[in-house]
């Protein structure tokens, strides 16, 4: 919660906080596992109007100046379309939906009146069934079979059921 409030109180337009810190938080709990440790914590938000790398650097920092101990990963879907070679995304939830496994399509924000907003394009029932599957808008096995390998999961998580990337 106090990752949600300092991103929160950035004022950033259309934000979430999402993969790893949602994904990992629900297999976890799955697990009955403490929280295990981020790798990062990937802060996104939708801004048309600048997509300056040198804005994204001065939001990490003041994240990081709250709380060193974590990895601030702050991007502007507005501008990662074309690192990942597809059309420009209309807002934050569609960025997402479109990142490499199922289970990582997922974010979360914090409102001004505390309420917990929740994107998740396939749903988190993809989450709570432990099913690591390649999203159907980003269908690169070469890339999500690497991801499988690098980051290890089912060492953290052994319930988990990696599916075959069956795209061509």
């Amino acid at each position: 919660m106090d990752c949600l409030r300092a991103v929160r109180e950035l004022n950033l337009p259309d934000w979430f906080i999402a993969a790893g810190f949602v994904r990992n938080a629900i297999w976890d709990h799955i697990h009955d596992l403490p929280m295990t440790p981020l790798n990062d914590i990937d802060v996104v938000y939708f801004d048309r109007n600048d997509c300056s790398l040198a804005t994204e650097a001065h939001y990490a920092a003041l994240l990081c100046q709250q709380f060193p101990q974590f990895n601030w990963e702050v991007k502007n879907q507005a501008r990662m379309h074309i690192k990942h070679q597809h059309q420009p995304y209309q807002n934050s939830a569609d960025a997402i939906s479109r990142w490499v496994e199922v289970p990582t399509c997922v974010g979360v924000r914090l409102t001004a009146d505390n309420c917990l907003v929740f994107t998740a394009a396939y749903g988190l029932e993809h989450n709570w069934s432990l099913h690591v599957s390649i999203n159907p808008h980003y269908p690169r096995p070469a890339v999500y079979q690497q991801r499988i390998r690098d980051k290890k999961w089912q060492v953290l998580w052994p319930k988990l059921m990696i599916m075959t990337a069956d795209y061509s």
